[in-house]
C-alpha cells in the first residue's frame, strides 16, 4: 500500500489539471459564445474618429463583450443605408442623416457623441486673407471652394455666407469641386477661399497654398453634433443590454484620448500608416486644441440647433425636426450617473 502513494498523488493532481483546463476552456468558448460581432460604418477613414479606433485597439468594446470593426463605406448615404438595410449596428456621421431618415418614416437614434465641433476651417490663399475682422467684407466677390453640395463644409460655407448677408449668388460663388480639387482651385486662383479640414489644413499649409485657418469653425460656432454614432431605434427598444455595452466603450475610447494623448497618437500612427509623421502630429494638436472630440459622449440641445440650423440653411434638410426625435442620450446619462 505504501509503495502505491508515491502514484495516487500526481494522479489526482494530473486529474484535478485536466479538470481545471476543460473548466477554462468551457468558459472561454462560452466567452466567446456570448461575444457580440458589431460593424461601425464610416463615411472615411479619419482623425476625426479616432476615439473608435482607440476604443478597439485598447480592448475596450471585448471587455464589454462585443467584437466591433469598422467599415468604410464612401459616397453620399451609404453608411447610413448599411445601418438602415442592417447590414451595420451603427454608423458614425451627423445627426442630420437621423433627420433625413425620421422624414422619410424611419427611425435612428443617435446614442453617444464622438465630434463635437464643426470640423471645418476657411483658408485665404497665401497672402490674400483678411487684414481685418470685417469677414463680410472681405469675403464680397470672392470665389469659395467648399467641396461638394450635400458636404458638411460646404452647408458650413452656405451658413457663414448666410451670416455675412452674402447669400445672393452674386455676392459671392460657390465653387463645388472635389477634396483635389480644391487644392487645385487655390493654387490656380480659380477660388480664394476654401473650406477644410485636417490634414489637408496643415498640408496646404505646409505647401504654401493657403495661410493658417482665418475662421476657426470648431471655435466660433461652438457645439456641433458633426458626429455621433447612430443606431436604429429598434435596437435600443428590443437590445438595450447591447447598446448601452456599445455606448460605455465609445465613452472610454473619448477618455483614452485625453487621458493619454500620446497613447492615442501612437494608435494613430498604426491607422495612418502613409500619412507623414508631422502632418498626423500637427493634426491631432489642432484637433486637440479646437477640442473637437466630445469629453462625455454627450451630445447638448445646443449641438443640434447648430447643426440643423446649418443643413436647414442649406437648404439639404426640408423640415425641423426635434431633438428627442432623433437623439437620445439614456445611455451616456446612465453612464455617466454611474461614474464608471
Amino acid at each position: 500500500m505504501l509503495n502505491q502513494l508515491p502514484e495516487a498523488r500526481p494522479l489526482r493532481m494530473i486529474f484535478k489539471a485536466v479538470v481545471t483546463a476543460g473548466v477554462l476552456l468551457a468558459s472561454s468558448l462560452s466567452a466567446r459564445a456570448e461575444t457580440k460581432s458589431l460593424i461601425v460604418a464610416e463615411p472615411t477613414h479619419g482623425v476625426g474618429y479616432l476615439p473608435l479606433y482607440v476604443a478597439i485597439d485598447e480592448g475596450y468594446f471585448k471587455q464589454l463583450g462585443l467584437d466591433v470593426k469598422f467599415a468604410t463605406l464612401e459616397g453620399g448615404s451609404a453608411h447610413t443605408n448599411a445601418v438602415l438595410s442592417g447590414q451595420a449596428f451603427a454608423f458614425i456621421g451627423g445627426p442630420e442623416h437621423n433627420a433625413f431618415a425620421d422624414l422619410g418614416g424611419k427611425q435612428i437614434r443617435a446614442v453617444v457623441n464622438v465630434v463635437d465641433r464643426g470640423n471645418v476651417y476657411l483658408v485665404a490663399a497665401a497672402g490674400k486673407g483678411p487684414k481685418d475682422s470685417d469677414l463680410a467684407s472681405y469675403a464680397k466677390g470672392k470665389i469659395f471652394a467648399p467641396g461638394l453640395f450635400g458636404g458638411t463644409p460646404n452647408s458650413i460655407t452656405r451658413y457663414m455666407l448666410t451670416a455675412w448677408g452674402l447669400q445672393d449668388k452674386k455676392a459671392a460663388t460657390i465653387l463645388e469641386t472635389t477634396t483635389p480639387g480644391i487644392l487645385a482651385a487655390l493654387k490656380t486662383s480659380q477660388a480664394q477661399i476654401a473650406a477644410v479640414s485636417e490634414p489637408m489644413l496643415t498640408q496646404g499649409i505646409r505647401n504654401g497654398i493657403w495661410d493658417e485657418p482665418f475662421y476657426n469653425v470648431p471655435k466660433e460656432l461652438g457645439p456641433y453634433a458633426y458626429s455621433t454614432m447612430n443606431v436604429l431605434k429598434d435596437e435600443v427598444d428590443k437590445d438595450p443590454q447591447t447598446v448601452s455595452a456599445f455606448v460605455r466603450g465609445v465613452i472610454m475610447g473619448l477618455r483614452e484620448v485625453y487621458d493619454h494623448p500620446e497613447e492615442a497618437q501612437k494608435i494613430a500612427e498604426k491607422e495612418f500608416p502613409t500619412m507623414p509623421p508631422a502632418d498626423l502630429k500637427a493634426t491631432l494638436d489642432r484637433t486637440f486644441a479646437d477640442e473637437l472630440w466630445s469629453h462625455d459622449g454627450m451630445v447638448s440641445p445646443q449641438a443640434w440647433t447648430t447643426a440643423q440650423k446649418v443643413v436647414r440653411n442649406a437648404n439639404i434638410l426640408k423640415a425641423d425636426v426635434a431633438y428627442d426625435t432623433i437623439i437620445d442620450m439614456q445611455f451616456v446619462r446612465a453612464i455617466l450617473a454611474s461614474n464608471k
